[in-house]
């Protein structure tokens, strides 16, 4: 991908991520309609990894860590680690930190993620 085209790309995604942040900061889930139901609660009755993502994350931006926690614990972890992938991504990073990008999202580390994520869904319907 050439220079310009990721710096439009790293524009559109902050921009995005910016309006994301202010809905879920002036909408709190619990309380309006237009956030969707999770499909996979809705028919089997238990709750899937991303459960509690929205009002986790109406919690992180009123800086109430606790309630995100509750919400959904995964996602206060995954959350910087996906800051740190567009990081390295669209940021340069990578120049800066090139053991970062082998170190957080080699092969070892997606088999982590992923193992992780199936361990969290089936600890937190059994628990």
């Amino acid at each position: 991908m050439n220079q310009k085209l990721k710096n439009i790309s790293a524009v559109i995604i902050l921009v995005v991520l910016i309006i994301t942040a202010l809905v879920f900061y002036f909408f709190n889930p619990e309380e309006v309609l237009f956030f969707p139901s999770c499909p996979f609660l809705l028919i089997t009755g238990y709750e899937c990894p991303g459960c509690g993502t929205q009002r986790a994350i109406h919690s992180l931006l009123h800086l109430n860590i606790i309630d995100a926690f509750r919400y959904n614990a995964l996602i206060v972890f995954l959350i910087p680690y996906v800051l740190l992938g567009f990081y390295l991504d669209f940021l340069n990073g990578k120049k800066r930190w090139p053991r970062l990008e082998h170190l957080f999202f080699g092969m070892w580390s997606a088999r982590v993620v992923i193992g992780a994520i199936f361990v969290y869904w089936l600890l937190r319907n059994i628990l």
